[in-house]
């Protein structure tokens, strides 16, 4: 007897969105845009919400080689300070060049310069490679400051920002720097997370975890590493360039220094390595600490307590809270908010 054969295969209900996906995010969106450029003055728009957006940014390049990749790397700054040359000397030697395509050519340069640095990781690792890229920070550093076709033949050495415009829209206010600067935070971001879930997300996992066993099942290890160096110092190259552009206000070698590396290192281990929105967490501590150790600074200045006995007591609550997180939390700020939130939702 001839019998049809039908799919009985049940088909499925289309998934539905859970509100809480996108209610949550749509109210944060239209804070950042709407309700802070209203609220906020001049003072946090500048001081603090720009850096930390910045700083935040940063995190995000020297997570997807540290936290992600698992190679280690000093040289945040110097990968910075070269998108912020870059960028400026496009701008200012190609006429009617777009602000955009300038932050991205500077971006692209900078993570040319980063696979550069990256060779010495097919190599060596660890400690070892902590130097080779220590030594990107002096080199560029000294290039910088000794050749002067990088500056314009500006004999200065501290260069003025190209004036900051995109079409009739001029970047020259604040509340319009922090829009900018929170729009390129939210591209790089959204780039960063399809990115880190992609399947060369995956692999800088497996390199990171253990890199024998992903050479064993076929990961190129040595184009992994240095796809990791490139597109970190690709951000990194375009967070040089806002760092200068939208908050110095000038370029110049000093405002790229060792310590600025130290401070993105800091961003990552405090928000959590491997955690894109552990970025915003440790920036939000390096940048808000300082101003609330200064206030208790402040209030102990009236007892007696002198200006260079209060910066070498902030240095070391600050460090000393460093290595609480390193022992107590070593994940970082993110875990800390991920278990908060399970409990939250065990207990409703």
């Amino acid at each position: 007897m001839d019998m049809e054969l039908t799919n009985t295969a049940p088909v499925s209900a289309p998934r539905r969105l859970n509100p809480r996906q996108w209610i949550v995010p749509a109210v944060l969106a239209l804070v950042a845009f709407v309700g802070v450029p209203l609220w906020a003055n001049d003072y946090w728009l500048n001081a603090i919400l720009v850096p930390f957006l910045i700083l935040s940014i940063a995190g995000l390049g020297l997570n997807f080689l540290t936290g992600y990749a698992g190679q280690l790397s000093l040289g945040s700054a110097a990968f910075m300070s070269i998108g912020a040359y870059a960028s400026y000397n496009l701008l200012v030697r190609v006429p009617d060049l777009p602000l955009p395509v300038g932050l991205l050519l500077g971006g692209l340069v900078s993570a040319a310069v980063g696979v550069l640095f990256g060779l010495p990781s097919l190599r060596i690792k660890g400690f070892y490679l902590i130097v080779s890229t220590l030594a990107a920070q002096f080199f560029v550093v000294w290039l910088f400051t000794h050749v002067s076709w990088f500056s314009n033949d500006d004999t200065s050495g501290v260069l003025s920002a190209p004036p900051l415009e995109i079409g009739h829209w001029h970047i020259d206010r604040p509340a319009s720097r922090y829009l900018f600067v929170l729009g390129v935070a939210l591209v790089l971001f959204a780039l960063g997370t399809s990115l880190v879930r992609s399947e060369l997300g995956r692999r800088w996992m497996a390199v990171r975890d253990m890199d024998t066993a992903a050479r064993v099942i076929g990961i190129p290890i040595g184009r992994t590493k240095l796809l990791a160096f490139a597109l970190s110092s690709f951000v990194l190259g375009i967070a040089g360039a806002l760092w200068a552009f939208a908050y110095l206000g000038t370029i110049e070698p000093d405002g790229f220094s060792l310590n600025l590396s130290f401070q993105i290192l800091f961003i990552i281990i405090i928000g959590g390595m491997g955690s894109i929105g552990g970025n915003f967490l440790g920036a939000a501590f390096i940048v808000l600490l300082p101003i609330l150790l200064s206030n208790v600074g402040s209030q102990l200045a009236q007892v007696g307590i002198g200006d260079d006995q209060l910066q070498n007591l902030q240095k070391i609550v600050f460090g000393t809270l460093i290595i609480v997180f390193l022992i107590k939390e070593p994940e970082g700020l993110a875990r800390l908010v991920l278990l908060v939130r399970q409990r939250r939702s065990k207990a409703s």
